[in-house]
């Protein structure tokens, strides 16, 4: 979950074709689209029809999606399309290498924090069950078909659907330059665009700011907006409120994964980690304390 960054766009040499900007709810929250370039308008309807033929297929809103079904189906297989079977292995794959810290099957134990629904505190032997119901090795994938071995286990795309969704927005919008900002994730192609990192004690004001390249994505995650609703899959419980992280990646799926990932492991697990494996990822304490790894200093303003 971001706490919105701001969004600058870089002054571009030579006019565009045209420009189009709209703001549209989408998947539960806003979504800006700016582009450049010809064709903007068919670009934005393609836009919207991709983003809503992903939602119609893996919303765990929705009680008729796939990913709904397979949620419902009591540990029985449900066929899914080999996109939606791919990027559910991509998100095992992103779950393994965060040590846990990212975790795709985790519905029970939002349900049982009541994450969805206004918060509660489940009773010790609800969160043990819960605990036991949740975990990306629960999720098995088949040719053609996708089963969850525990028959509470429940996926939940939070933490990483949104920016799948905008690296697809971004292959149909083919043909012209932008950003979007889906719920304050953003991603940009064509000309380099400037991002504000907001200030974790003040969300009103500008941090620092990224120049984001062709194809870059930013997502952060904190407690500003919603409290503390990032559950730590090692302890089932939410995570401390210790501030904001913000990571900066070559695709929106990325970015997505990795914001919540590194916010569960914390300020000093998560900046070893972002370091050791090349991430530009800025810690943002409460306190005005930053801690930021040398791909993330690289990409801010000069």
């Amino acid at each position: 979950m971001s706490f919105l960054p701001l969004l600058l766009p870089l002054a571009v040499l030579g006019a565009p074709a045209a420009t189009l900007d709209r703001e549209v709810l989408c998947m539960g929250t806003r979504l800006g689209i700016h582009l450049e370039g010809p064709g903007v308008t068919e670009a934005s309807g393609r836009i919207l029809r991709e983003l809503d033929r992903i939602e119609r297929a893996c919303s765990t809103w929705d009680p008729g999606t796939p990913w709904s079904r397979l949620n419902a189906a009591k540990g029985a297989p449900v066929n899914l399309d080999a996109e939606w079977l791919d990027l559910l292995g991509a998100a095992k794959a992103w779950s393994r290498r965060t040590g846990g810290a990212f975790d795709p099957v985790l519905g029970r134990l939002l349900a049982a924090w009541g994450i969805r629904s206004g918060g509660r505190v489940p009773s010790a032997a609800e969160l043990d069950r819960a605990r036991r119901a949740s975990g990306s090795a629960l999720l098995v994938l088949e040719p053609g078909s996708a089963r969850l071995l525990d028959p509470e286990a429940a996926l939940e795309e939070g933490g990483f659907l949104k920016g799948y969704a905008l690296d697809a927005a971004r292959r149909v919008a083919a043909g012209t330059s932008g950003w979007l900002d889906f719920g304050g994730q953003i991603l940009a192609w064509g000309a380099p665009r400037e991002v504000g990192v907001a200030d974790a004690d003040d969300r009103g004001a500008t941090r620092f700011t990224l120049v984001l390249p062709d194809g870059m994505s930013l997502s952060s995650s904190g407690c500003a907006e919603r409290g503390r609703h990032i559950l730590d899959p090692a302890t089932g419980g939410p995570c401390p409120d210790w501030g904001a992280v913000a990571v900066a990646a070559a695709s929106g799926l990325d970015a997505d994964v990795l914001s919540t990932a590194l916010y569960v492991m914390g300020p000093d697990r998560g900046f070893l980690w972002a370091a050791d494996h090349g991430a530009a990822a800025a810690f943002l304490l409460h306190g005005g304390e930053v801690r930021e790894t040398a791909a993330f200093a690289a990409l801010k303003a000069r």
